[in-house]
């Protein structure tokens, strides 16, 4: 658990503090907000995407294997009967 004081770092900061600790201190410590905002809002949105792009294609591999589960079941049941007579 954590102290009431203490706060989260995120990797974002850590990222934005490699490139520019000056930065970093002018939005964190003293809370000035960025005047990138619409790069910000294009990043956000990027981001989404892309999530959203990772969470599809993790649907599509899972159907996919469900296809390949199936196909093998069908496969041995057709051997099976082949072997049965």
């Amino acid at each position: 658990m954590s102290d009431a004081g203490e706060r989260i770092i995120r990797a974002s900061e850590l990222a934005q503090y490699a490139f520019c600790a000056r930065a970093w201190w002018l939005g964190s410590v003293l809370g000035l907000a960025s005047a990138n905002r619409e790069e910000l809002a294009a990043g956000s949105w990027a981001h989404r995407r892309h999530g959203g792009r990772v969470r599809a294609a993790g649907g599509i591999a899972r159907l996919a294997y469900a296809l390949l589960g199936l196909a093998a079941l069908m496969a041995l049941l057709g051997l099976l009967r082949l072997l049965a007579g």
